[in-house]
């Protein structure tokens, strides 16, 4: 089973809250597996941070919606100012209700999706 996911950017604006979807974005990007936080997510934050590629993103119109997607993901960035990330999760698949599961820089996600590797575990 795979795990769909949307890649969206916006614009950070005064007023525009990071835990909210926006109602205008720039681009938008399809992930057909592998969208949870702890791969695409990461995959993201990695990106951002170390100019690393992402591969495996279908570009796709802005106004495309998925009725099968569990994950809605929002690159919030503006010249001059830091790029956060927001990530939306389906809570509900009948009513296509979304809940903001992390607000963040792209190191505090990876702060809090990568697994720990180290002896201990």
């Amino acid at each position: 089973m795979s795990t769909r996911a949307q890649i969206r950017f916006a614009t950070r604006e005064d007023g525009v809250s990071f835990s909210e979807q926006p109602e205008q974005i720039h681009a938008q990007f399809y992930k057909h597996s592998d969208g949870y936080p702890e791969g695409l997510g990461l995959d993201i934050a990695d990106s951002i941070m170390n100019n690393v590629g992402v591969t495996n993103w279908e570009i796709e119109p802005l106004t495309h919606k998925h009725s099968d997607l569990e994950y809605i993901y929002y690159i919030w960035q503006t010249p001059g100012k830091t790029t956060w990330i927001s990530i939306f999760e389906r809570i509900s698949w009948t009513e296509h209700q979304w809940e903001c599961i992390f607000v963040g820089e792209p190191q505090k996600l990876i702060d809090k999706y990568k697994q720990n590797t180290n002896n201990d575990g």
